[in-house]
């Protein structure tokens, strides 16, 4: 039996109420099938960017077995799974992309003289001349659909491919090995993930374009809503359809918050009602078959008007993002840019007589009362997660100059509670988030979520538009 068709111990899943198959049964569904290789396979766009992204890992470790693992599936509920997505760092240097990507794979690079040679280790095709094949509910082509071969993922992402049986064995020959799980490996690979490549860029500009249309639907969803109890999940029903038309999945569990639940900076339970008059906070992105994905938040009147007090606040906000813009340039400092942001919110929140000391005083890291009402960080790295490269070092992020190429949210934000006393009554309970994708360039920044309506009465023009359709 050829490497291709001996299937790996994690094949054998088997179910306690399932019927076993006869002998003969088992013998007949080995034949009478055609031939299915998949013989015209051409090499995805990623290939080169992947091997170049590759060669850096491997410069800055020589003579180092660097193991990457896919992940496992992660069980949701008895004998079932959640999607399966696989480990950012693995996706970055295989290049191995939505569907094709399948559980417990692992990319090696065997160091070879001053470099390595990469093997991809999987789990190939059940063929059907195993069992598993059918038998198999967790990982059998019946069960799950088809994986490549070996040759198929070798021609797919040009890398060696082995069968993932093979690979303890690999293992066990007692050489030196690094994986994202030893930290200081887990800070170079984000580092290396600070700056796009031309591809990430491109995929991430795909993600953005995706969810516009995303937002369509849910500003089209917005009347059923209002109608149906919970409607908040009517508006997060919405852009997930979107995300598993146009993507791989949602880049982050979708932030649907209507009225105060505006005010709770990561409410995804998304359970609540819809009332005119009260304004919807949708946090989302749709994540690419590349895993690359956007994030982008937007406030909207639920009746397609923005009140004064809710004008007023939102245009707060709306200074602030473009403080946070222009703060935006190579060489500028990462924490620039929350800076650039707080201080306009700190100086509208003194000027509406609710912040009682100086703007200069509370922009102190060691005051910062205006940050009662605006808790979290203006920006952070997008990527292929949508908090990117959060295992870099202080100094190479928070601390660290901007650099061409990088990729950052700009998203202020206000949340007046319900209960704060401190706000007339008609600003309470209002939350406000404004944030948008912007890629560094040589002079400046680049808006990826340009084309997205952000002023107040280009939201208002834009509901009225889609709704009217």
């Amino acid at each position: 039996m050829s490497s291709e068709s001996t299937q790996a111990p994690q094949e054998q899943t088997a179910r306690v109420h399932d019927q076993g198959p006869s002998l003969i049964f088992s013998e007949f569904m080995k034949s009478g099938w055609d031939e299915s290789e998949l013989t015209e396979l051409e090499p995805l766009e990623v290939v080169t960017y992947a091997y170049s992204r590759r060669q850096v890992l491997s410069a800055a470790y020589q003579g180092m077995r660097l193991v990457i693992p896919a992940g496992e599936l992660k069980v949701r509920a008895g004998d079932t799974d959640y999607n399966y997505r696989p480990d950012s760092a693995f996706a970055y240097y295989s290049g191995v992309q939505g569907p094709d990507a399948t559980a417990d794979a692992v990319l090696i690079l065997e160091p070879s003289g001053d470099s390595h040679i990469t093997y991809l280790y999987m789990n190939p095709r059940s063929t059907r001349d195993t069992e598993a094949f059918y038998r198999d509910a967790r990982y059998g082509e019946l069960w799950v659909g088809r994986r490549f071969t070996l040759s198929e993922a070798k021609a797919r992402y040009q890398i060696e491919t082995r069968n993932l049986s093979e690979l303890k064995e690999l293992l066990a020959d007692g050489k030196k090995s690094l994986s994202p799980a030893d930290k200081d490996f887990a800070t170079f690979i984000s580092e290396q993930r600070l700056c796009k490549d031309e591809y990430e860029v491109s995929e991430l500009q795909r993600a953005v374009h995706a969810t516009t249309l995303g937002f369509n639907d849910v500003i089209s969803s917005i009347p059923a809503a209002v109608q149906t109890s919970r409607g908040e999940r009517v508006l997060d029903a919405a852009f997930y359809g979107r995300a598993r038309i146009l993507g791989n999945d949602l880049g982050y569990n979708t932030i649907v918050g209507a009225g105060s639940h505006a005010c709770v900076l990561h409410w995804t339970r998304n359970d609540g009602d819809l009332h005119p008059g009260e304004l919807v906070l949708i946090d989302a992105g749709v994540e690419m078959e590349s895993f690359y994905t956007a994030d982008i938040t937007r406030t909207f009147p639920i009746n397609g008007r923005f009140s004064p007090a809710q004008r007023a606040l939102y245009l707060l906000v709306y200074e602030a993002q473009l403080a946070g813009f222009a703060a935006v340039k190579p060489g500028a400092l990462f924490s620039d840019v929350n800076k650039a942001c707080q201080e306009v919110l700190a100086r509208g929140l003194a000027d509406m007589g609710v912040l009682t000391i100086s703007v200069e005083e509370s922009m102190k890291p060691e005051v910062g009362l205006h940050r009662r009402w605006t808790l979290h960080g203006s920006s952070h790295h997008l990527g292929i997660d949508v908090h990117d490269c959060a295992q870099a070092r202080k100094e190479m992020y928070s601390d660290a100059p901007l650099r061409e190429g990088m990729v950052l949210t700009v998203e202020p934000g206000l949340y007046i509670q319900p209960d704060d006393e401190l706000f007339a009554p008609e600003y309470r309970g209002i939350g406000i988030r404004i944030e948008d994708d912007v890629l560094v360039t040589s002079d400046g920044y680049r808006n990826l979520s340009e084309n997205i309506p952000r002023h107040p009465n280009d939201i208002e023009m834009w509901m009225k538009r889609v709704l009217e359709r």
